[in-house]
C-alpha cells in the first residue's frame, strides 16, 4: 500500500492506493485557515498543516485500518512557492508567506531586473515565488531574516515532520527563483543575490527518489512497520501531472481549480521567460514542463457566487447545457493580479460592456468566458515558447461544469478530454511517486494516463464569435492597466 498526502491551500487530502494503483480510499481534513492581514497578503500557520495532515491520515486509518497498516511508501504534494522559515532548532519563525501573496512585487521586480535570474532559472521572478518573499523579509523583518537557518517549501515542512530530513525535489524547487532549472541544482549565485547561502536550502532529490524514512515515533503511532519510504514527491501541478500520466512530450492538461493551469510535459528544457510561461523541472529525472498560470479560475466563479448570493452550481446551471455566443459583456478575472502572460500583481478584475439588459446569467457567462480566455492567453504563451498542443485533458473542480468545458474547448480550438471516473489529482500522483520510490519500479510503467470517458469538442459554429470576443478581451488589459 502507498499513501499520498496533498497539502492544498484550504486543507489536506490523504489517499491510499494498492500495488495495482487502485484507489483504496481517501480522506480530507478540515479547513486550513488563511490570514489576510493587509491587501495582497496571504499567510498560513505551518502548525495547521500538520494538524490537518494528522486529521486526514486518521480518517483514512479509521476507514481502512488493515490496508493502511500495510503502507510501504509515502508521497508528498503541496502548494508551491511558500516561504516557510525555520531557525537553528527548526522552529517556525513567522507564518508562511503563501503562493498567492503579492506583497513582494517590488522585490520581485528588482530581482527580475537582474538578468541572471531569467538566464539561470528560465523564468520571470514572479511576486508569488519564494526568492522575492525572502527579499521582502530581509527588507521589512530584518530580525526574522537574521535568524533564518533553513527555508522550506510547504510540502517539505511536512517532510521534516514525517522524517526529520531537510530535503526537497526539483519540481517544487524550480518555483523558488533559486534553482538552475536546466542543471537541476541550486544556484549559489542567485541565493547570494538574496542574502542566502546553499546551506540554508534543503538538499535536492528527484521526485521519484527516496527522500527520508518515516520517523519511528510516527510509524508506531500510525501502526506501520519500519522503513516506510517517503518519496521526493512534487509540487501540486507536477503531482497532478503524475496522477494524470502527463509526463510524455506533447501531453497536456488544463486544471480548473482555485487557480487555473495549462500544463504541458516536455522532454527537454524549453525556457521562454518573456512569455511569462513557467519552465520548471518535472517530477521525473530528465524531464521538464511548461505551465501557463492564471491566479483566479474557480476562485472567480466563487467570488461571483459570494457577490450574488447564489451557489456556483446554481449560477452555472442557469446557463443551461448549450454553449452561447459571447454577449458583449467581458470579464477580466484578475481578482488577485495575474501571472501568465502579464506578470502583473497590481492589476485587478473588471466587468466591461454592461447594459440595462445585463442580468445575472450574462455576468455568469462572462465570468466563465473570461477564465476561458485567460487560459487561451496561456495557450498562446506556450506556443511562443515552442510547444504545440493537439488536445488537453480537464481536471479540477471547475471541470464538472459541462458549459465551462465547452467554453474552454471553443476558446482554445482544442478537444478537451474527460478522464474516466476516478480521482487522478495531486494526492493520487503523490501516492504513485511513493510507490515508485518504495519499489524502484520504472516510473513510466506507473505514470500512465487514465482512459478517456468523453471528449468535448469545440463548437465550430461559435468559433468566429469566440475569436472576436477573445480579441476584445486581449485589447482590454492594456486599457485598464493604464488606469492603474
Amino acid at each position: 500500500m502507498y499513501l499520498g498526502i496533498d497539502l492544498g491551500t484550504s486543507g489536506v487530502k490523504a489517499m491510499l492506493i494498492d500495488d495495482g494503483q487502485r484507489v483504496v480510499g481517501s480522506a480530507s481534513s478540515g479547513d486550513v485557515g488563511t490570514a489576510r492581514l493587509h491587501p495582497g497578503w496571504s499567510e498560513q500557520d505551518p502548525a495547521d498543516w500538520i494538524r490537518a495532515s494528522e486529521e486526514a491520515v486518521a480518517g483514512l486509518r479509521a476507514a481502512h485500518p488493515a490496508e493502511f497498516s500495510a503502507v510501504r511508501g509515502i508521497g508528498l504534494s503541496g502548494h508551491m512557492h511558500g516561504a516557510t522559515l525555520l531557525d537553528a532548532d527548526d522552529a517556525v519563525l513567522r507564518p508562511c508567506i503563501m503562493w498567492n501573496d503579492t506583497r513582494s512585487h517590488r522585490e520581485a521586480a528588482a530581482l527580475d531586473a537582474d538578468p541572471r535570474f531569467r538566464r539561470i532559472t528560465g523564468n520571470i521572478v514572479f511576486p508569488g515565488f519564494t526568492a522575492p518573499k525572502l527579499a521582502w523579509v530581509r527588507n521589512n523583518e530584518p530580525d526574522v531574516f537574521a535568524r533564518v537557518r533553513r527555508v522550506l517549501l510547504p510540502k517539505d515542512y511536512l517532510r521534516l515532520w514525517l522524517t526529520g530530513e531537510h530535503l526537497s525535489e526539483m519540481s517544487d524547487s524550480a518555483g523558488t527563483s533559486w534553482l538552475d532549472t536546466g542543471a537541476r541544482k541550486w544556484s549559489a549565485e542567485l541565493l547570494a543575490a538574496t542574502g542566502l547561502e546553499e546551506r540554508q536550502m534543503p538538499g535536492l532529490v528527484e521526485g521519484t527518489e527516496a527522500a527520508g524514512i518515516l520517523r519511528a515515533e510516527l510509524a508506531a503511532r500510525w501502526g506501520l512497520g519500519e522503513g516506510v519510504v517517503v518519496a521526493g514527491g512534487a509540487g501540486d501541478n507536477a503531482a497532478s501531472a503524475c496522477g494524470m500520466g502527463t509526463v510524455r512530450e506533447g501531453t497536456a492538461f488544463v486544471s480548473l481549480g482555485t487557480s487555473g493551469v495549462l500544463f504541458a510535459a516536455n522532454a527537454s528544457y524549453l525556457p521562454n521567460p518573456e512569455s511569462a510561461v513557467h519552465a520548471f523541472c518535472h517530477a521525473l529525472p530528465g524531464t521538464w514542463h511548461q505551465m501557463g498560470v492564471i491566479l483566479s479560475a474557480t476562485d472567480a466563479l466563487n467570488w461571483h457566487s459570494r457577490v450574488t448570493g447564489a451557489s456556483a452550481a446554481d449560477l452555472a446551471a442557469e446557463l443551461g447545457g448549450t454553449l452561447k455566443a459571447p454577449s458583449g459583456v467581458t470579464f477580466l478575472p484578475y481578482l488577485s493580479g495575474e501571472r501568465t502572460p502579464h506578470n502583473d500583481a497590481a492589476i485587478r478584475g473588471a466587468f466591461l460592456g454592461l447594459g440595462h439588459e445585463s442580468g445575472r446569467a450574462a455576468l455568469t457567462q462572462a465570468v466563465l468566458e473570461g477564465v476561458s480566455f485567460a487560459i487561451r492567453d496561456s495557450l498562446e504563451a506556450l506556443k511562443s515558447a515552442g510547444t504545440t498542443l493537439s488536445r488537453v485533458t480537464a481536471i479540477g473542480g471547475g471541470s464538472r461544469s459541462r458549459y465551462w468545458l465547452k467554453s474552454i474547448a471553443t476558446a482554445l480550438s482544442l478537444p478537451v478530454d474527460l478522464p474516466a471516473d476516478g480521482d487522478f489529482g495531486a494526492a493520487f500522483g503523490a501516492a504513485r511517486l511513493g510507490l515508485i520510490a518504495a519499489t524502484g519500479v520504472n516510473p513510466t510503467d506507473v505514470l500512465t494516463a487514465p482512459a478517456t470517458a468523453e471528449t468535448v469538442e469545440p463548437e465550430a459554429a461559435l468559433a468566429a464569435a469566440y475569436e472576436d470576443a477573445y480579441q476584445r478581451y486581449r485589447r482590454l488589459y492594456p486599457a485598464i492597466r493604464a488606469a492603474y
